[in-house]
């Protein structure tokens, strides 16, 4: 019918749109870090084709580096899904903050479930920044031309550079991977809507490296949740109250055109 196929070739155009955004500075950036983990997973033993499989399948870069971290360490079975899983569950607020943007009236189920697998840092900022210049029943597929293609392309790169990157100087790679960290922190400033964002990020900053020398098992937790614990109670309890109340309108101020 015209109008099915005027509907396809709309969403095939949105779909496209995202995947250029690929080219972006922070997806390059994302495709840098992908090389300096191909070197990591090399050094470490993992195979090829587990690399790529842990690409297509974990896709958060820190949740596949503290597999292989647990991998490398000779832990249980049951311990690397728990430290994968613990890593993981920092995607949620992040799924469930762009969901109510992406999704209209018709989106499937299925469909959402899908595209929450691709929903990491860098798409994430991705959806953030874009998402409101897409129109609304076309946003799935301007986000999974984007976020589909990244973890398409960066699996790609990961089968291709590995082995490549052996020839590399060991502090050649670590640079590259080392990018990744530099770019999550500079787009998490950058992409946070309320003050409560920022000073938790603050926290975690001056708390992290404080708790890495008091217990380096749990400092990532430790500073995780006391540092979001208290940047929130700053926030409700010494920010909001110093803002000056909305004052309200006069009755008579409401009137009709």
């Amino acid at each position: 019918m015209p109008s099915s196929d005027s509907d396809m070739r709309s969403g095939l155009f949105w779909f496209m749109t995202g995947m250029r955004g690929i080219l972006s500075l922070p997806a390059l950036i994302l495709m840098t870090s992908f090389v300096g983990f191909s070197a990591f997973a090399l050094e470490s033993g993992v195979t090829r084709d587990q690399a790529v499989f842990m690409t297509l399948a974990v896709w958060a870069l820190p949740a596949k580096m503290i597999l292989i971290g647990t991998m490398a360490g000779g832990a249980p079975l049951a311990a690397s899904f728990l430290a994968v899983t613990l890593s993981s569950i920092r995607m949620m607020p992040m799924v469930a903050s762009i969901m109510p943007d992406m999704k209209n009236d018709k989106s499937p189920t299925w469909l959402l479930l899908f595209l929450s697998h691709f929903v990491a840092i860098t798409s994430w900022v991705f959806a953030i920044q874009h998402l409101n210049d897409v129109p609304r029943e076309r946003r799935t597929a301007y986000f999974g031309g984007f976020a589909i293609t990244l973890t398409l392309v960066n699996a790609l790169i990961v089968g291709v550079c590995y082995g490549i990157v052996a020839q590399f100087p060991p502090i050649v790679a670590g640079a590259l991977f080392m990018m990744t960290p530099v770019y999550f922190f500079g787009s998490i400033w950058a992409s946070a809507r309320h003050s409560v964002v920022k000073l938790a990020f603050v926290m975690g900053v001056v708390l992290g490296p404080a708790f890495a020398l008091v217990s380096p098992e749990f400092d990532v937790v430790y500073a995780g949740i006391g540092g979001g614990t208290l940047a929130y109670l700053v926030d409700r309890f010494v920010i909001r109250r110093r803002k000056p109340p909305v004052a309200a309108s006069p009755a008579g101020e409401i009137g009709h055109e």
